[in-house]
């Protein structure tokens, strides 16, 4: 059981997992190939730049998958644990659905992006991420922004920064529980959280999943299996 007490501040960590459960490809492991590419193959700026064509109709078939895909029980237990703790809990997400919003959360912070948002690609372009659901078969059917740009997935490739990092650093200092469910442990910087909330005194660490993760050695406390079996019957609120 994870017990909340009145004075604790929760830091929840979600990872490919949790969205797994509910039949969003993971592309990690053995079988995590789409068209025998490796993710890395279509999620880079250098892919971007080589062959944009091929990168859209990579996130194209992401969108329509997606789309077809419901939130779990334990999306939730996390929406219903959001309503309860309000600012005193903190989620960040390396997941770029949508199926946390869709379960009830209104306020996660999608550090890889967001599946479901375009963007211009060029850096100097103000113009921010728009929600933008279509798929695009053909290069020349994405849309150019008003600046002349093309416009390419809100999504945090390979090789590129994370976004929130301020915020997040600040909720990882000031939390007493970090919680991190279906996250591999091997991506950086999310990789690292459970070793930073390690070090600092009287703060609990609890993971949630089906298998150990390569940072297991962070966490107090591990609860094996689905995310949405265990999560919703090992929160405990005191108030």
């Amino acid at each position: 059981m994870i017990e909340i007490r009145a004075d604790d501040r929760v830091f929840i960590l979600t990872g490919a997992g949790l969205s797994a459960e509910s039949g969003i490809p993971t592309f990690r492991g053995s079988d995590g190939l789409w068209r025998n590419f490796r993710i890395e193959e279509v999620a880079s700026p250098v892919a971007w730049r080589d062959d944009p064509r091929l990168v859209w109709e990579f996130y194209s078939w992401r969108r329509e998958v997606a789309a077809q895909c419901k939130p779990n029980p334990a999306h939730f237990a996390l929406a219903q644990l959001e309503q309860t703790l309000g600012e005193r809990l903190f989620h960040c997400t390396q997941n770029v659905d949508s199926l946390l919003e869709q379960a009830g959360c209104r306020n996660v912070w999608h550090m890889h992006g967001r599946l479901m948002q375009s963007r211009c690609e060029r850096a100097g372009c103000k113009r921010p991420a728009f929600d933008d659901r279509n798929s695009y078969p053909t290069l020349e059917s994405v849309p150019r922004c008003e600046c002349g740009g093309h416009i390419r997935p809100h999504i945090c490739w390979f090789g590129e920064v994370p976004y929130y990092l301020e915020e997040i650093a600040a909720a990882l200092d000031s939390c007493t529980i970090f919680i991190c469910i279906g996250s591999s442990g091997v991506v950086h910087p999310a990789a690292g959280f459970a070793a930073q909330v390690k070090s600092k005194p009287g703060t609990r660490s609890y993971y949630i999943g089906p298998e150990e993760p390569a940072n297991s050695r962070y966490f107090d406390e591990s609860f094996w299996g689905k995310a949405g079996e265990v999560l919703p019957s090992i929160l405990a609120v005191k108030n």
